[in-house]
């Protein structure tokens, strides 16, 4: 929270001139068009209403609807923090009496437009206790989403209307800003909670495909157990049964594994990244690999690739997939593993960054294709610790939906697979 160090005593305020209020006015108007983020918005807001309003101090509330209230979000003076509480109900008294005058309201305003019961209880009250002079409304659409208290302000006789005015085109240029970065802000979280319920909706195809595929493993477990009691003493059954076991209990904790990696959401940490060099670490990793199974790579690194803005972690997680993947499918008879980068450019000028990983294995049916994204969906069928748990590729078209990049695959049976991945370039 941003908090100015103003002096403690109003007589040393000295009101701006004409030009610094206009000036301030178009200053102010200027730099709040440059700004995104909420607490900074609203530092700037109090800061320049109290420096036209000649304030010792002063404090911006904002509207949380959430809660029903009026939470603080900046404030501005060495006393303001000590006098304004957090938070102010959307029934207090001064938000309640802004909403019913709808202007800007100084104290000697109350006298002509107040008619309180008890004083004591009510505004009156409310702007002493706060040490307010001047209250300042944010309007959008009838509606309050925000409203600044003004402290103690040095009387300005023949320039109190202008004063007034400015505040008052202040006031609505900020009501601009904070209804704009307001909306951002809702967007933001809809967006994220869509995001959610998609996981979600996933989940249940995941918990469904989790008890299918665990009811097998825990079959053999459960047998084993069983019998072992009275087949104790015969080696080859308790040597056979215990590696069937073994592998199973690999399996359930690779599945479980592959679940909390799907369920547990990763907001990309984006940095400056060279894709090359990621690529070529990935390779690196699966060399030795490759190489013992009769793999041949080949690599063509675009040397004029434009660098990306990506979370390393997450994109080496999405290459070393899909290259264990192409190295598997070819593991029975060998082949070529051939991996190319280039700059691509789209519709509108648009540069992205794409790579093609492509394997001469096995290939997967054209009707299977539709579905080697989908949870629980897989072409390997080996048992045991190496058996495909269908989730790698879920993980990895999630990862790069996160990344707002694209991904899909081309294959034929016994010709092989190529799956494309492109994700946006920073601006040269």
């Amino acid at each position: 929270m941003f908090v100015m160090a103003l002096p403690s005593s109003h007589t040393d305020i000295l009101p701006p001139s004409t030009s610094e209020l206009l000036d301030g006015v178009t200053r102010f108007s200027a730099e709040l068009g440059t700004m995104t983020d909420l607490t900074a918005i609203g530092d700037r807001i109090i800061q320049e209403l109290c420096h036209a309003g000649a304030t010792t101090h002063g404090t911006l509330f904002l509207l949380d609807r959430e809660h029903e209230c009026y939470r603080r979000v900046s404030t501005v003076g060495p006393i303001a923090l000590a006098l304004t509480p957090p938070m102010l109900a959307i029934s207090h008294p001064l938000p309640h009496h802004i909403l019913t005058i709808n202007r800007i309201i100084t104290r000697d305003d109350l006298a002509g437009d107040l008619q309180e019961t008890d004083p004591g209880t009510g505004v009156h009250a409310a702007m002493e206790a706060l040490q307010v002079t001047r209250l300042v409304p944010h309007f959008i659409k009838n509606r309050l989403i925000a409203f600044s208290l003004l402290g103690i302000a040095q009387p300005i006789a023949e320039e109190n209307a202008l004063t007034k005015s400015v505040l008052a085109a202040l006031a609505q240029i900020a009501t601009n800003a904070l209804d704009t970065i307001v909306l951002y802000e809702d967007l933001h979280r809809s967006h994220m909670l869509m995001k959610r319920t998609d996981r979600l909706k996933s989940l249940e195809t995941i918990a469904g495909g989790f008890a299918h595929e665990i009811r097998n493993p825990l079959t053999s477990i459960k047998t084993f157990i069983q019998l072992a009691p009275q087949r104790k003493d015969d080696p080859q059954f308790i040597h056979g049964f215990s590696k069937m076991v073994l592998d199973d209990v690999y399996r359930i904790e690779r599945l479980i594994q592959e679940i909390l990696d799907y369920a547990r959401y990763m907001e990309p940490k984006l940095t400056d990244e060279d894709f090359n060099d990621i690529v070529a670490s990935c390779l690196h990793f699966i060399d030795v690999k490759a190489d013992r199974q009769g793999i041949k790579i080949e690599k063509e690194l675009a040397p004029d690739l434009p660098r990306v803005m990506l979370d390393r972690q997450q994109i080496k997680q999405v290459l070393l997939n899909l290259l264990l993947n192409a190295v598997d499918s070819m593991a029975k008879s060998g082949g070529r593993l051939r991996v190319q980068t280039r700059k691509l450019t789209k519709p509108g000028d648009i540069v992205w960054v794409h790579i093609e990983i492509k394997d001469t294995g096995e290939g997967i049916q054209e009707t299977n294709l539709d579905h080697v994204f989908d949870p629980f969906f897989t072409t390997k069928h080996a048992s045991g610790e190496h058996e495909g748990t269908g989730l790698g590729l879920t993980i990895v078209h999630q990862i790069i939906q996160e990344h707002h990049g694209e991904i899909r695959v081309e294959s034929s049976v016994g010709v092989g697979t190529t799956f494309f991945v492109s994700l946006p370039a920073l601006p040269a």
